[in-house]
């Protein structure tokens, strides 16, 4: 099974920023990195372009991939309206993290948390409990974003 890269160009205020990249574990998480990266190509007449981060905790985490309703309530994935989790399996290894969102079991869409510490980003396969809530972690490579787009953040929403 290939592992593909997705990536996102990343603007504040129609202003690039950055352009950021990730490998999906497609051998560990098929189902979840083919939705990814259908998400990211559009293949299917819908996806990630255009949505923006419409939740945003400065040191912690931005949400985004809800490309239905804009506010977390909404997005779909290839398979439907939602699909099942896959996997556990993995730990948190340090900070920064891509994350399917979701609203409790087998509730999986498009919609995403990455986990953001002092002006780092980076994506780790991991499992990480949220109270009740378990949140899957599936694909990619460390990346180094500016503190400045977090701050730049906390005054602009989508």
């Amino acid at each position: 099974m290939v592992n593909h890269t997705m990536f996102f160009d990343v603007a504040v205020d129609s202003e690039p920023l950055d352009h950021v990249s990730f490998e999906l574990f497609a051998e560990k998480f098929p189902k979840t990195a083919e939705n990814v990266r259908a998400l990211s190509t559009e293949e299917k007449g819908f996806g990630y372009k255009g949505p923006c981060f419409h939740r945003i905790i400065p040191a912690f985490m931005c949400q985004g991939g809800d490309f239905t309703h804009h506010n977390g309530t909404g997005g779909k994935s290839i398979y439907g309206e939602k699909f099942e989790d896959e996997k556990f399996i993995l730990k948190r290894t340090g900070p920064g993290i891509l994350s399917m969102a979701n609203s409790g079991p087998n509730t999986n869409c498009s919609v995403f948390h990455l986990h953001c510490q002092d002006g780092v980003v980076g994506w780790q396969a991991c499992s990480l409990w949220q109270g009740e809530r378990r949140h899957e972690y599936f694909g990619g490579h460390r990346a180094i974003w500016v503190q400045e787009w977090q701050d730049q953040q906390e005054d602009h929403h989508c």
